[in-house]
């Protein structure tokens, strides 16, 4: 049965292995810095086993951002990603933040149409 859990804090090792899945990254990470800043971060777990995550940054105020939205491929298709979105963003709101942000690929548009966000005009510089 899958659940989802508020601010699990997995391991790096359970990050990494699920970043390695869904995203073909072999550079491996240490994630710990990045999710004690975070307003949230949520994780889909099967079985004890990380399948899925999605982090909620913020800029300590009232903007918060949906990033890193990531399921195993094995376990994709089964709404785990909708799930973990609408649970980051009640998390959210229920955490203060006003506004909360994504930037995703034209592809993604349904998936976060779907989840409730409405398209917006945004700017964006690559720095690396």
């Amino acid at each position: 049965m899958l659940e989802l859990r508020i601010d699990p804090f997995p391991s790096t090792a359970e990050l990494n292995a699920l970043w390695s899945a869904a995203w073909g990254s072999q550079q491996s990470r240490d994630f710990a810095p990045i999710l004690s800043r975070s307003l949230a971060h949520i994780g889909a777990y099967d079985n004890e086993r990380l399948v899925g995550f999605v982090n909620v940054a913020w800029d300590g105020g009232i903007h918060a951002f949906i990033l890193d939205t990531s399921v195993h491929p094995y376990m994709r298709r089964q709404g785990i990603a909708t799930r973990l979105v609408k649970e980051a963003t009640r998390v959210a709101r229920e955490r203060g933040a006003a506004w909360l942000h994504v930037d995703f690929e034209p592809h993604l548009t349904g998936f976060y149409r779907a989840c409730g966000f409405a398209p917006t005009e945004a700017g964006l510089i690559k720095l690396a």
